[in-house]
């Protein structure tokens, strides 16, 4: 399998990368967060415009017509960002809507599968997918019964507890369709995972650097070599693990695309949360803080474990197939 990206691969990275540094640079996401997590629909727009929602969409439909490698490279500059919301949703459902592939509405996602049935960010959704193993349904967000959580361990990540029955919504597709949208929900969601597991890493290394102790900046010494070190590969690992199965959804190998989807939540997740930890490690105390958004790799990322399931239950979805 070639993980060489090519010119154009390069290229889409590249721009996402300088639009997400212009629109949703550290300050703007602590604004948002300052604002109560409420998503800005025009900075939403703004996403769907840039093509982040339409890249799988076919050309004839007004899309990119491109695969899931291209969506990956995407999302992995939408998790180093931290950009908030919604986003894998959103982009599964800009197959069957117009308006989520343009950014003009919000499309959040339960799996019934979940124990503990949470809406995320739900004063913003206009839809929701509900999907189980009998197929994938919309239903209407506003007739949902439930309670807003009061301090989400994410703050960028408001919550709502559902209490009551969902309601049977609007038919969208069966399980075949519902096997899909996971299948590609769980390499976007280990994508953004990726994000976090590399971007710890260089706020970490840039620390290491700048931080001296004893007249010595603190990266000099065998303890904080090691650690960083460490991260690195733990974000290489995951690197490899994510693009081969987004190249796996997009046909060009021969693995079971079940089991390429699932090593990558897994290793992508164990990669976020460990390297995000020793990211608030190698800062110290002040790591912990509001002022430096380290603290929030590692919520993003323990709420990102959460989506499609964890590691534990894919480590026994791959086990199961030996």
């Amino acid at each position: 399998m070639d993980f060489e990206l090519t010119d154009d691969q390069v290229s889409l990275q590249v721009g996402i990368r300088a639009f997400l540094d212009g629109r949703f640079p550290p300050d703007v996401v602590r604004n948002i967060e300052h604002a109560g997590a409420r998503l800005d629909r025009e900075l939403w727009h703004e996403l769907g415009d840039t093509g982040v929602f339409s890249l799988r969409v076919p050309e004839d439909d007004g899309g990119l017509g491109l695969g899931v490698s291209e969506a990956a490279l995407v999302f992995e500059e939408l998790g180093r960002a931290l950009v908030p919301g919604p986003l894998v949703a959103t982009e599964l459902a800009a197959r069957i809507s117009p308006e989520a592939a343009a950014g003009h509405v919000v499309v959040g996602l339960v799996e019934l599968d979940d124990e503990i049935l949470v809406i995320e960010h739900p004063a913003d959704l206009d839809a929701l997918l509900v999907l189980d193993a009998d197929g994938v349904r919309i239903v209407d967000p506003d007739v949902i019964e439930g309670a807003d959580a009061e301090r989400p361990l994410d703050a960028l990540t408001p919550i709502r507890l559902v209490t009551g029955s969902l309601p049977a919504g609007e038919s969208f597709g069966g399980p075949e369709v519902a096997q899909q949208l996971l299948l590609v929900g769980l390499v976007l969601t280990s994508a953004l995972q990726l994000g976090i597991a590399a971007r710890t890493v260089e706020l970490a290394t840039e620390y290491a650097k700048e931080r001296e102790q004893f007249g010595r900046p603190i990266g000099s010494f065998q303890a904080v070599k090691h650690i960083v070190a460490d991260m690195l590969v733990r974000s290489e690992v995951a690197r490899g693990a994510v693009y081969a199965a987004a190249c796996t959804l997009d046909g060009r190998s021969n693995d079971a695309p079940v089991r390429a989807a699932a090593v990558a939540k897994i290793v992508a997740g164990d990669a976020a949360l460990a390297n995000a930890h020793a990211c608030i490690q190698v800062h110290g105390g002040i790591g912990y803080t509001w002022e430096l958004d380290v603290q929030r790799y590692w919520k993003r990322a323990s709420v990102l474990d959460t989506h499609f399931g964890n590691s534990e239950r894919w480590a026994e979805a791959v086990a199961a197939t030996i």
